[in-house]
C-alpha cells in the first residue's frame, strides 16, 4: 500500500468512529466497575444487619467486602482515566499513520486478570459462608 493509501485509509472518518466506540466501551466498563465496588462496598453492611435475624450471632463486621469494594471503585476510575489517555494516544496515532505501533491488548489483559483474581477472592470469601 503506497503512503498515499495509507495516509487516506487512516483518515477514513470511520476509523475514528471506531476509535470512539471502544472508548464509549471503556467508559462503560469503568462505570460498571465502580457501580459493582459499590455494590460490593454496601454487602458487608446488608450481611451486618441481615445477620444477627438469620443466626442470632453478633457480626464481627465488614470482612472482605468493604476493601473489596472500595478496590473495584477504585479500579473503575483508574479503567476510566486510563481510557482517556488512550484514546487521545490512538487518535494522534491514528493522525500520524502510526496506529499499529501505539495499538495494544496489554491494558484489557490486565483488567482481566485483575478482575479474575476479584472474582476468585469472592469465590473463596463467599465460600466460607
Amino acid at each position: 500500500m503506497s503512503d498515499r493509501a495509507a495516509a487516506d485509509a487512516a483518515r477514513d472518518p470511520r476509523v475514528y468512529m471506531a476509535a470512539e466506540r471502544t472508548f464509549l466501551a471503556w467508559i462503560r466498563t469503568g462505570l460498571a466497575l465502580t457501580g459493582f465496588g459499590f455494590v460490593v462496598a454496601r454487602f458487608g453492611l446488608f450481611l451486618r444487619e441481615a445477620g444477627p435475624t438469620l443466626d442470632g450471632v453478633s457480626p464481627h463486621g465488614p470482612g472482605l467486602s468493604l476493601p473489596l469494594g472500595i478496590a473495584l471503585i477504585a479500579l473503575g476510575t483508574i479503567v476510566t482515566v486510563a481510557s482517556a489517555v488512550r484514546h487521545r494516544r490512538y487518535v494522534r496515532a491514528i493522525d500520524a499513520g502510526d496506529f499499529r505501533l501505539a495499538y495494544g491488548s496489554g491494558f484489557a489483559v490486565a483488567i482481566a486478570i485483575v478482575l479474575a483474581l476479584v472474582g476468585l477472592v469472592m469465590v473463596v470469601h463467599l465460600a466460607r459462608f
